[in-house]
């Protein structure tokens, strides 16, 4: 059996550090699912990445990111965000996040983003 709680911190200190396509790389299963807040799933990793190669393709300034806490329990671990960025052509925003994830096998196979986005005056 894997720690889910190493998995995870492992995993949220690369998303700190900047390495989000490399974190997703190594932690996320072939067979993953990611959904936004109530949206259906995305599914299977080469979707996965594209929509996040995507995202981070829309991001003109990264601001920073805050990792507020995480918990894991059996095979689930939440972590608690704040997000800050401008995006193209867009305001900036910054985002408080909980990241819903399940492992398998040392793997993230589905997880749920659950946000509301909130424009920040400049």
């Amino acid at each position: 059996m894997t720690d889910t709680r190493s998995l995870e911190h492992e995993l949220n200190q690369m998303i700190l550090a900047g390495q989000l396509l490399e974190a997703f790389d190594k932690f996320y299963a072939d067979d993953c699912a990611m959904a936004e807040n109530q949206d259906a799933p995305r599914t299977g990793k080469a979707a996965c990445r594209a929509y996040e190669e995507a995202f981070l393709g829309n991001v003109a300034a990264f601001h920073g990111a805050t990792l507020h806490g995480s918990a894991s329990e059996g095979d689930r671990s939440y972590s608690t965000w704040t997000f800050d960025m401008t995006f193209k052509g867009g305001p900036r925003m910054r985002n408080l996040q909980v990241a819903e994830r399940t492992w398998r096998d040392g793997k993230v196979v589905h997880e749920r983003f659950f946000y509301q986005p909130n424009v920040v005056a400049e």
